[in-house]
This record gives structure tokens, sequence and C-alpha cells, in this order.
């Protein structure tokens, strides 16, 4: 997300750099892993340690508990196959909260290095991910995120992958939807960080070149702590617009409360992954009816939903369930075809696993793990449908799905559409 994601069980569904991490046991040379500066395995390694950061407290705390459930989930599958090189994986997980918590970034992130990861999947946020990937990458160990969607974290390091596409393919989306409804003067409440700023001027470029009008919000955002609305929700009546687009996470329902206060047609709003979820128990019914959005890759199944309920029976919502699940089996892919567990290891076939090298179309890692056992090229198609990672590490296609909110407040799918990342 560009910090993160958010869908209901209907549909759908973020600085470190201490010295201390040091004394963790050196990290990138503690355990049976030894890496050169290349991040090449010296020598072999066969236990496969699974990292997760998650955001188990702060304003995405919302989108955890799904994220996790698939971080489980996956293990499970992965070790019922037989594991990774014949052995089973094992898990450490640590909450990094949001990127308004840097202290806690770094606690999480020093907390799982310590375990000497194999791979770290997460976070979901591009604030946190801009907080943590360096001494992920000074340690070398490779990251693969599973809901930050910045543009600017496109190719940022060798040793950064995720499993969603840049705001590039979703803001172009959101932009056209707006505009085929026939806005012609859009304002934008915006929260001030990485995630917002970043969906916001993509679809503001896009727009501006449709000929719609930003009112207001083209450049101004607020600080993500803001309780108090009344002054924003003000500005944007008096911008006189046709539509408002929401780009918030747990300011949602303070703000669209304000909007609606002040006289605010609060069904002509439009949302984005981060605040695309139910409102049917927290918005009066209908409030939003008609309203639009969208959410960047895939769609969790019926059976995936089921499947991740015997993780965590109490999910509600799945954001980024799919993209978290693929990620640890690309994980775990890349180091049986590698031979090692090392994370250089990992690194270094990514990408072949995910399809770069064509090979063999396989959906699960039981039958892909059978693939590369029989010396063959696999390319695996998992549940986020993302195509194979481009040159800067990002899918190189994926899917963006628009929803429409119904009379309970609740987003209903409407279509998807494919994009490729540039």
């Amino acid at each position: 997300m560009r910090s993160t994601h958010r869908i209901t069980t209907r549909v759908i569904t973020a600085m470190l750099c201490t010295a201390a991490l040091a004394a963790t046991c050196g990290l990138a040379a503690c355990g049976s892993s030894q890496t050169s500066s290349s991040g090449a395995s010296t020598s072999k390694r066969t236990d496969f340690v699974l990292g997760g950061l998650f955001p188990e407290t702060g304003s995405l705390s919302y989108v955890a508990p799904a994220q996790m459930a698939a971080f489980k989930l996956a293990a499970q599958d992965i070790n019922a196959a037989g594991g990774v090189l014949g052995k089973s994986i094992t898990t450490t997980i640590a909450d990094v909260s949001d990127a308004d918590h840097a202290d806690q970034n770094t606690a999480g992130l020093q907390s799982v290095l310590s375990k000497n990861p194999s791979v770290i999947v997460g976070n979901p946020s591009s604030g946190v991910v801009k907080n943590t990937y360096h001494e992920a990458e000074g340690s070398k160990v490779v990251m693969i995120s599973n809901g930050a969607t910045a543009a600017s974290l496109s190719g940022i390091s060798d040793y950064f992958y995720r499993t969603v596409p840049p705001d590039t393919v979703q803001g172009a989306v959101l932009a056209d939807t707006i505009a085929q409804d026939g806005v012609q003067k859009l304002a934008i409440a915006c929260f001030n960080d990485e995630a917002g700023n970043g969906i916001r001027d993509v679809v503001v470029k896009h727009l501006q070149s449709a000929g719609v009008d930003i009112v207001y919000g083209e450049k101004e955002s607020f600080d993500p702590t803001e309780k108090n609305f009344s002054s924003l929700a003000s500005s944007i009546k008096a911008s006189n617009p046709d539509a408002v687009l929401v780009i918030t996470f747990d300011q949602t329902v303070p703000l669209i409360k304000s909007l609606s206060s002040v006289g605010v047609n609060t069904k002509h709003l439009y949302f984005f992954d981060g605040n695309m979820s139910d409102y049917s128990k927290t918005l009066d019914a209908g409030m939003l009816e008609g309203d639009k959005g969208t959410v960047p890759g895939a769609i969790a199944t019926a059976e995936f939903r089921k499947r991740l309920k015997t993780i965590d029976s109490s999910l509600t919502t799945y954001t980024f369930s799919a993209e978290t699940y693929d990620a640890v089996v690309l994980a775990a892919l890349a180091a049986q075809k590698g031979g090692s567990t090392d994370s250089g290891t990992v690194k270094d076939n990514l990408a072949s696993v995910s399809g770069t090298d064509g090979g063999t179309k396989c959906t699960s890692y039981r039958a892909c793990i059978t693939a590369l056992k029989n010396g063959k090229d696999i390319t695996y198609s998992g549940l986020a449908g993302i195509g194979p990672f481009n040159t800067k590490h990002d899918p190189s296609s994926a899917s963006i799905g628009v929803f429409t909110y119904d009379a309970s407040n609740l987003p209903q799918f409407d279509h998807s559409q494919t994009g490729k990342v540039s």
C-alpha cells in the first residue's frame, strides 16, 4: 500500500540504522549462512528461515491479521509438500507498526534479522519499506513487500522485490474511472505520507491530461495524525467539487463524517486500496452508495478465504493476503531452485521462478517443486495473478480491481483491468 490495503470478507479487502543490530550476532555472518559482498553464497545452507514484518499496531493494523494468516498458511503448505531442500521451514514474525513509528520499524526489523532469515516478507507499507530496506540490504537479506506500491520503490535495491504493482498502474485505472464517470471538478483529501502523495500525484497527472480540473488537493495534504477534519472539510466544500477523492487510512470515517456535516455529497466519493473497506457498521446506511474505488492485486477467492480462516477464524478483511502467500512461495521456490537457503541465493533466483526464463507453469508449491526436482524451469502462477518480475523487481503485469459501494456501504466487485508495469 502506498502504505497499504483494506477490503472486506465479502469482496476483497508501514528508519533504521543502529549499531545494536551488529550486536545481534553480526547478522550477515551469523548462523550457517556465509555471504560474500555480492550476496552470493560461499557455503551451502539448508535451513530456510522465513521472516515476516507486519503492522500489528498502528494505522495499518487492520490489514495485519489476513497477511499473517496467509504467511502462516503458505509456510504450512510448503512444509506439507516436503519443505525446502528436504527440510521443514521455520518462521519468525515481528510487529513494525506504521511509518509514524520509526522506533518500532527498527525494533521489528532487528528482531527478525537476529534470526538470520533467508527472506523477509513484508512490510505492506511503502513508508515502512523506505525506513527499513537499507538495513536489510546492508545485511544482505532480501525483502519482498506484499503491499508497498510507491512508484519510487521500483528498482530501489537488488535486495527488494514486491508482489504488487507500483502506484503508476492503480493510479491510471483510478483516474480513468473518475474521468469516465464524467467528473469535471475533483477535490482530493490526501494525507501527507509516501502512500498518499504517491497515488495522488499519479491520479492528478492522468486527470489533468484528461481535462479534469483539480479544484482542491493537487498539492495540499494533511498530517496523518490529524483528528479534527472540520477545516479540511470546509475547504473542500468551498472548492465546489463534483466529487472527492479520499486518500486516507484510518482517518477515513471521521473525514467522511466531517464532509457530510458541511454538506459535501458523500455519494460522489472515490477511494483507493488503503481505505476500500466495509463501512456498514461505521457509517449510516446508504452514505456511500454508488461510490467507487480501486484495489491493486488479486481478490481473495472463496476457497482461499476458507483456508485462511483455518489459521485465523476471526478474519473479516483479506487485504494483500494473496500477495503475501505468493511472496512466501516464490522465496521458497527460489531457494529450492538455487540449492541453498541463504538470502543471496533466494535473491538470485526469484526472477527465474516467477517466470522470467519461461518454463513449466505451476500453480502450487507442490507442483512447482516437483518440476524443479525434474530439472525444469518454472513459472509460478500464484494467487495474486502477477506477471514475472521485471528488471526493477516489480511484477511485469498485475490486475486492478474496480469496486462500487452498495446501499449497505459494502464494496462490491465490478470489474478488473490488467495493467502492464513499465
